[in-house]
């Protein structure tokens, strides 16, 4: 896993305007892409993994979730042991999904609700 910034325009604070549940649908998106290259493509399953990383530190460092650092940084947590075949938690990239995905599927139907009810 490298340092360099793979989510420019994300860093730059637009990260920040998203609300959690988007933030958390997004790396869960990466989760998703790790999942589906584990064992296949070891480039593409690194990119993946180093990109749900930087937005896991991106959504650690916002200010807003201090009350729910605890959780995010759990799923940090799990998310890197699942990387790593699972030895500390027993988890696999496959067991973090319904959790992501429950994000993803609230900030849709947010997008949705937004879209319908937007003034024209």
């Amino acid at each position: 896993m490298n340092k360099t910034i793979l989510h420019r325009s994300l860093s730059k604070g637009r990260w920040q305007e998203l609300t959690l549940v988007e933030q958390l649908g997004n790396i869960g998106s990466e989760v998703s892409r790790a999942k589906n290259w584990q064992g296949k493509d070891n480039k593409l399953f690194n990119g993946a993994v180093d990109r749900a990383l930087e937005l896991f530190d991106l959504t650690l460092e916002d200010n807003r979730w201090k009350g729910r650092i605890l959780e995010i940084a759990r799923a940090r947590e799990v998310f890197v042991d699942a990387v790593y075949g699972g030895k500390e938690y027993k988890s696999s990239l496959e067991d973090l999904m319904p959790y992501f995905d429950q994000f993803a599927y609230v900030a849709s139907l947010l997008r949705s609700v937004k879209v319908f009810t937007a003034p024209r």
